[in-house]
């Protein structure tokens, strides 16, 4: 790739992340383009579909899930603890665009959705988690990764309608942990 179009493609994304965090994911694609200075045609020559510009933003965000999933898994305090640290991280990386809780939690568990990587990528995140618990003895049986994402997804909504930051739902995902613990 040219170094001026690495630069637009760059630009592109940048500003993209901008506009979906103030406006949500389904931002106008021509306000973007506009933003970062150049044409519709520049924008969709690097991003044909809104769901490959929304992978490009994503994968720094798929770095960011892996990094907090190492650090809470190095988590060496109370389970009780480690879970709601979790939660409180998890509602927080999917809160990082306006409406991204709703959409990503309504996606949770469905093979169709378009954002289904994204999907998978917290629900493996959140396994991983599950099962450093269990291994604890911590956890109820019947805990499932899926249900939880949506269960501590559907939290994060609460605060993202609200207009709050996630600490505000602290409570909620107190009581989300005290249920799936033993």
């Amino acid at each position: 790739m040219r170094a001026d179009a690495k630069r637009n493609r760059d630009r592109i994304v940048e500003v993209a992340r901008e506009v979906f965090r103030e406006h949500g994911y389904d931002a106008s694609l021509d306000e973007i383009a506009k933003r970062a200075g150049v044409g519709a045609g520049t924008l969709y020559r690097h991003f044909p579909t809104r769901d490959a510009l929304l992978d490009a933003i994503m994968q720094s965000w798929v770095d960011r899930v892996n990094e907090a999933t190492e650090k809470a898994l190095a988590f060496e305090g109370e389970d009780r603890e480690l879970l709601i640290g979790w939660f409180e991280t998890y509602a927080s990386l999917i809160s990082l665009h306006k409406g991204g809780p709703a959409k990503i939690t309504s996606a949770m568990g469905n093979p169709d959705s378009p954002i289904v990587s994204k999907c998978q990528v917290l629900t493996a995140a959140s396994q991983r988690v599950i099962d450093r618990l269990e291994a604890d003895g911590a956890l109820r049986a019947d805990v499932d990764a899926v249900q939880v994402c949506q269960l501590v997804g559907g939290v994060a909504t609460v605060a993202d309608n609200a207009d709050q930051p996630v600490s505000a739902v602290r409570p909620l995902l107190e009581v989300v942990a005290d249920g799936m613990l033993r």
